[in-house]
């Protein structure tokens, strides 16, 4: 029998990724392809064997991240990383091949062909990075690759994410290990190489900023909790509770997570209103008043996140996240950001009077 903070994890990850703070897996607009459609893309793919097949198999070669490379266990020839996609069905696909145009590896089988599960289709854009490292301490080099993909539809439709896997090397070959790339994506770690390296090779993670049960559990675990932000309220179907917002530095990223705790010092629920940002810059207000004017206080967060262009380049965003409190807890909001765009000179009052407005009332809370 699943004890209560067990019952209440597992409901946790399940709301995080419904809300869309981990989009891992989305379902492809386009209906589900045959089974012959797919044996013919394998069986042309598996036929590969030389690099100026590529193209003629129905492959784009992504000649920006094309990079020199040579695998220990391969020999001391120096191989060129080839990775190419295919457009109709957005697969992304691993070649490496030596200097005579020899294919000596090749894979299809990635996370970021994976994100709709079951289908051929796929959501994958492009690649974010590739980066080679030894992650496993074995003294060969491993790939570590990001991609970002976009959901066609659904409340992040036309939104890109990032897609992290690593790829380990082998004796003349490479291979992956889902539950490390899993875990990856699931607890948001795909931010950078860096921060993926930092958790495959260092084993620091953030897994526990989601599944921590206490807050004593965040602290051990090095949570540095914002003490200015801090505050008591009553949360009508939830209770008296503290509201706790914090950070926690994985790489070169602060992590942001806020938790409401009872007085016993208890989880009982947390958000993640970073979204798809790398790191937090400032956290400008964390506010508990009924916004939609059902009678129960809600969460509304005003803060600016770093972000990194498709161009490398380090962007600071405003964002304000809502959180609707409800009979079973919260959700997240995902209308009233389609309608406004969040502002520099934006104060909370001045957002709380907007969000209102959306919901079509004035009166004070």
């Amino acid at each position: 029998m699943l004890h209560r903070s067990g019952i209440r994890k597992i409901c946790l990850l399940f709301l995080l990724s419904l809300a869309g703070s981990l989009p891992l897996r989305a379902e492809a607009s386009e209906p589900r392809e045959s089974a012959e459609q797919y044996r013919q893309y394998q069986a042309r793919f598996d036929g590969l064997e030389r690099v100026d097949e590529i193209e003629e198999a129905g492959y784009r070669v992504l000649e920006e991240q094309v990079f020199p490379v040579t695998p220990e266990s391969f020999g001391t020839e120096e191989l060129t990383l080839i990775p190419a996609m295919n457009d109709t069905w957005k697969r992304l696909a691993l070649f490496i091949a030596d200097a005579e145009g020899q294919i000596r590896y090749k894979c299809s089988q990635l996370e970021t062909n994976e994100c709709a599960p079951g289908q051929m289709r796929q959501l994958t854009m492009d690649i974010a990075s590739v980066a080679f490292a030894d992650v496993n301490h074995d003294r060969k080099t491993d790939i570590i690759l990001i991609t970002r993909c976009v959901n066609p539809e659904g409340p992040y439709a036309g939104i890109p994410y990032k897609v992290g896997d690593v790829l380990f090397q082998g004796d003349g070959t490479f291979y992956r290990d889902w539950r490390i790339s899993d875990k990856i994506n699931r607890f948001s770690m795909n931010k950078s190489a860096n921060y993926i390296i930092t958790f495959v090779r260092d084993g620091r993670s953030a897994e526990f900023l989601y599944t921590a049960s206490t807050l004593e559990e965040l602290l051990a675990e090095g949570f540095t909790i914002i003490e200015e932000q801090c505050y008591t309220r009553d949360f009508e179907k939830l209770g008296r509770l503290r509201v706790v917002p914090g950070t926690v530095k994985i790489s070169a990223y602060e992590i942001f997570m806020i938790y409401l705790v009872n007085e016993n010092g208890d989880i009982i629920w947390s958000f993640q209103p970073m979204g798809d940002y790398d790191s937090l810059y400032s956290l400008r207000s964390v506010m508990g008043r009924d916004v939609d004017g059902d009678g129960l206080k809600d969460l509304v967060v005003l803060a600016r996140y770093s972000i990194e262009t498709e161009e490398q380049e380090s962007r600071i965003e405003n964002r304000c996240s809502i959180y609707y409190q409800r009979t079973g807890g919260f959700d997240i909001d995902t209308e009233f950001e389609k309608t406004y765009q969040c502002q520099e000179e934006d104060t909370m009052e001045d957002l709380i009077w907007k969000i209102r407005e959306y919901w079509g009332w004035q009166v004070e809370a």
